[in-house]
């Protein structure tokens, strides 16, 4: 199952919005075939496994996660298992879609397979955690990633800000990027960068065909501009990946402005976040990255739409004047926000913190 799981990691750069999952084909104490899931519409985990395996009867499968039952894009993988003649499954977790959830280890028992589930249960729920989000709350995950000084600061005052944290740090972001099915930003740092939120293979420190597999999907770009003011000529508007302008009712749509577009309902204070998160999940966006300035991402915390934060600190010092880490305007210590750290690590000259909210 240990295997199983790392074969899945192998699969999260590209096989959304599927989760990804890995399978091990055992029988008489050695390993006969392994595969983990392709991109979408391509084969499961357990295909892949079938495949390389050849024959498959009187094996044992390990999967990070209950085979499925239905058709999809594909057919169950619950029925393939059957067909090829194995005799045992080993299910790391149950699957949490309402489409399945235990239906593929009952098909498997009813044909007489020995099926069994809870084996590194937490370690494959971790490998997963959007696509489990979205199956079980609604909507995915969502993480800010943002880069400050050791002072906590994200941009001079004047709006400069590349670069604080080091090639390392940059390198990083990009593979956050690629594990993405989504990135969120603000009309202002559009303004301020001219990014262009894209996943570039030559910048993810990997070998050559790894970084072809994480490139080729690029995540959706999402860009909330309540009153249209993004560019026609904006980098996040090219052709590097698809994007979505997120506005107002009200907004005046620019005749050279050719991109799909999302009408956001009004809150109280900007547009409604929670819509966006709406529609992102029935777009099977199970990964979400913010990278915006501080006023989107304390917009997002404030709403109670973040789950993480991943925050790069670079040692430096940016002085008193220059933009904080989030816009949040809190008076009292009775209002500070508790963070559970989850992961701490030095990337490069900087430090990575993983924060859960």
């Amino acid at each position: 199952m240990a295997r199983a799981l790392q074969l899945a990691r192998r699969g999260r750069y590209s096989a959304m919005p599927n989760p990804h999952v890995g399978c091990v084909l055992a029988r008489d104490g050695r390993v006969i075939g392994e595969g983990f899931t392709q991109p979408a519409g391509g084969n499961h985990a357990e295909i892949e496994a079938l495949r390389a395996a050849g024959d498959a009867r009187g094996a044992t499968a390990y999967v990070t996660l209950e085979p499925c039952s239905h058709h999809g894009k594909t057919g169950p993988c619950a029925e393939a298992l059957i067909a090829a003649g194995v005799v045992r499954v080993v299910a790391a977790m149950e699957d949490p879609n309402p489409l399945v959830a235990g239906r593929g280890l009952a098909m498997l028992r009813a044909a007489g397979v020995d099926a069994r589930c809870g084996l590194l249960e937490a370690d494959a729920e971790r490998v997963i955690p959007g696509f489990c989000a979205r199956m079980r709350r609604g909507r995915g995950r969502v993480r800010a990633k943002l880069a400050m000084s050791l002072d906590g600061r994200t941009a001079m005052a004047s709006g400069e800000s590349q670069w604080i944290t080091g090639p390392a740090a940059r390198r990083d972001v990009q593979r956050l990027r690629a594990a993405s099915c989504a990135i969120v930003t603000g009309v202002g740092t559009v303004l301020a960068d001219d990014c262009s939120l894209t996943v570039r293979a030559a910048e993810l420190g990997m070998n050559e065909a790894e970084a072809a597999r994480a490139s080729a999907r690029q995540p959706l770009r999402v860009v909330v501009d309540p009153a249209l003011k993004t560019p026609p000529g904006a980098k996040v508007l090219d052709a590097g990946a698809p994007t979505l302008l997120c506005h107002g009712e009200s907004a005046v749509v620019p005749e050279a402005l050719k991109v799909e577009r999302l009408v956001l309902p009004a809150a109280e204070r900007g547009l409604a976040l929670d819509a966006l998160m709406d529609a992102l999940a029935a777009r099977q966006c199970n990964e979400i990255l913010v990278e915006s300035g501080p006023r989107l991402a304390g917009a997002l915390l404030r709403a109670g739409l973040l789950d993480e934060l991943v925050v790069y600190m670079a040692p430096v010092l940016m002085g008193s004047s220059a933009n904080p880490l989030l816009h949040l305007p809190l008076e009292t210590m009775g209002e500070k926000v508790p963070l559970a750290v989850k992961d701490l690590r030095q990337v490069g000259a900087d430090w990575r913190f993983t924060l859960a909210l």
